[in-house]
């Protein structure tokens, strides 16, 4: 009896191993990407966007086969557009579940928090949308990105508003805790300033400000042309309403922070006749802005934002460049990224010395509820 339960004993050993070298056999057949993104807070959509589309890459990445005969799969975690939360989770993600790389996060805040550990861990990471330039300069060598930098973005909206709207006046209301936000309004004023226009405001409020008359009442007084709003959707849209209500007709203006189909539910009739900049524009006829756009359309019944085209766009930045490295090394695949040289949805991307992509940007029109093209600019 006793060598019949040594035996058995023995027999539950191998069948555990066995078990055990399977698990490790699956999970070794598995690349885990992490995907840090706000899918609560106050840009809830714009993370749900960007889920949805690496929802999509992961699907056509595996269902061709994987990366180098290895299926994909990204892990998904909430920073609630947090600083703090988002180097938590970059932690639980690098330490607990062994990614070997992260896509995000979605604002410059948040990416600046997280590109430091990414960097000391030698975890390559590309943030879709951040367009601060401190993300790549304060994040390190392992940090880029899949968009613009806001240099270029309130380059474009300067030029756009002399040149196109020959506006010769101009004001500026932004979110003096907010990164993206004062990045953007910086470089609007240098570039309005050298086109030969004048600043005649600048008022600032704090992130969570929702009453903005005080500020409003000021620039109302000094009638300028132009009024950049260099925030999130959900400000502009509260802010453009209380800006037609003190009597400013001004045409705003915006970056790619406006791109939300509830820009419309808070800013409603107010907001019509806004410009803003964008990576991209899904009117555009490029192969692959088609079928992405189809893809998109047929899971998720929706016209994909940029938000969705820069974060496939990510993903599939690393996804080349894992495959070119031919591993999962972390300083194989950064070095590998730094040779990027791919056609995307949001166009042509390689990088230059400090990581960013050389690309254009488009211009978008508010106009009844909806998103209109007007043109693509390019330095």
């Amino acid at each position: 009896m006793k060598k019949i339960i040594k035996m058995l004993g023995m027999l539950g050993m191998i069948v555990a191993l066995a078990a055990c070298g399977g698990k490790k056999e699956e999970e070794a057949s598995v690349i885990k990407i992490g995907s840090i993104l706000p899918l609560t807070g106050d840009i809830a959509t714009f993370g749900e966007s960007s889920k949805n589309g690496l929802l999509i890459l992961q699907d056509e990445v595996n269902e061709a086969g994987g990366i180098n005969g290895k299926k994909i799969e990204f892990l998904f975690e909430d920073d609630e557009n947090k600083p703090a939360s988002s180097a938590s989770v970059a932690q639980k993600l690098i330490n607990n579940d062994k990614v070997v790389a992260i896509v995000g996060s979605i604002a410059s805040k948040c990416s600046i928090a997280v590109g430091p550990i990414a960097t000391q861990s030698k975890i390559p990471m590309i943030t879709p949308t951040s367009t601060n330039p401190k993300v790549t300069t304060q994040g390190g060598e392992y940090v880029f990105r899949a968009c613009f930098i806001d240099p270029f973005q309130g380059k474009i909206l300067a030029k756009f508003s002399t040149e196109d709207l020959k506006a010769k006046k101009a004001a500026i209301l932004y979110d003096v805790a907010n990164d993206y936000s004062k990045g953007l309004a910086e470089f609007f004023q240098k570039g309005f300033e050298e086109a030969g226009g004048e600043i005649v405001a600048v008022e600032t409020y704090n992130t969570g400000d929702s009453d903005f008359n005080a500020q409003l009442t000021k620039i109302a007084s000094l009638k300028p042309e132009v009024l950049l709003l260099p925030d999130y959707y959900n400000t502009v849209g509260l802010i453009a309403k209380q800006a037609r209500s003190t009597g400013i007709d001004a045409v705003f203006l915006g970056g790619d922070g406006w791109d939300s189909p509830d820009l419309f539910t808070v800013g409603g009739e107010a907001i019509n006749g806004g410009y803003f900049t964008n990576h991209y524009s899904p009117e555009d006829t490029s192969p692959e802005v088609v079928a992405f756009k189809e893809a998109y359309e047929k899971r998720f019944n929706a016209i994909p934002s940029a938000f969705s085209a820069l974060s496939y766009d990510a993903g599939k930045i690393l996804i080349a460049a894992i495959e070119k490295a031919g591993s999962t090394d972390g300083e194989k695949i950064k070095e590998a990224l730094k040779a990027t040289d791919i056609t995307a949805v949001s166009g042509n991307i390689k990088y230059d010395e400090d990581r960013n992509p050389i690309k254009g940007a488009v211009i978008l029109k508010t106009k009844d509820g909806a998103q209109e093209f007007v043109k693509k600019i390019n330095f």
